[in-house]
């Protein structure tokens, strides 16, 4: 019966996903979600910024900069997801020629490459106090800007054709190309010395961080996951809405 019931849960959920594939549900689906969605937004971006910037304590040693850490660590996190999205979307249409993935591609490429840009000013903020220095051409940070030239190509590569579905073609074999950073990202300070300090938060023997500085960090987290989804659906209906248009040009 388990069996039965888990095959009945995959294949609600697969003609869940086939179902939103149609670029016009998916838009009415996303202007329903959108209100509340932004509500979420807003409120625990509040709570979080509350408690990243006046309930967590200063550090013992990094004192008052270690509040940087609660926008450039979500921001990293959120600027590998994006592109991990990005490589799945790409799959997607390359694969299965699913309808959205490209509008949804072309949406989410700005906002990672805007969080992975936040990524890199704020790391370099924090590390002119704590090094000495805003950059050294380390792994992390070296590996981190070639995510952030990668969004940038996926950018370019999709409005470099005068066909968008040759320009969305190209983009997608690069952002499955450019997944192979992703690794390279997280593990690096594992496999190579670098000034970057080493996982601290999501490793095998639990977090090392301790609660007063962990719960911001986690909150701030949730705030901007939420962020980053507000925004790639507000932009997908932009693109499906300008896709409209353009075929409603040819038309005439």
């Amino acid at each position: 019966m388990d069996k039965v019931r888990r095959g009945a849960d995959k294949r609600r959920a697969m003609a869940s996903l086939h179902f939103l594939a149609n670029p016009a549900r998916f838009r009415r689906f996303s202007v329903r979600v959108v209100p509340a969605l932004a509500l979420a937004t807003v409120l625990t971006l509040v709570v979080g910024l509350y408690f990243a910037l006046i309930e967590s304590p200063p550090d013992y040693q990094q004192g008052q900069t270690v509040r940087i850490m609660f926008l450039h660590v979500p921001s990293a996190w959120l600027s590998m997801a994006g592109y991990a999205l990005l490589g799945a979307l790409g799959a997607a249409l390359l694969v299965w020629r699913h309808p959205l993935a490209a509008l949804m591609a072309r949406a989410a490429a700005p906002v990672g490459a805007c969080f992975a840009l936040v990524c890199l000013l704020t790391g370099s903020l924090w590390g002119r106090p704590m090094w000495g220095t805003y950059w050294v051409w380390d792994a992390r940070l070296t590996s981190m800007l070639l995510l952030f030239f990668l969004y940038l190509g996926h950018i370019a590569l999709s409005h470099a054709y005068d066909d968008p579905e040759r320009g969305d073609r190209a983009a997608a074999i690069l952002a499955l190309i450019g997944v192979v950073n992703l690794p390279i990202i997280k593990f690096s300070v594992d496999w190579w010395n670098t000034l970057h300090q080493p996982a601290s938060v999501a490793r095998l023997g639990g977090p090392t961080i301790h609660p007063a500085i962990l719960v911001p960090l986690l909150w701030m987290a949730v705030a901007f996951l939420l962020l980053f989804v507000l925004l790639v659906l507000l932009r997908t209906e932009t693109e499906i809405d300008r896709r409209r248009l353009e075929a409603a040009d040819q038309l005439a």
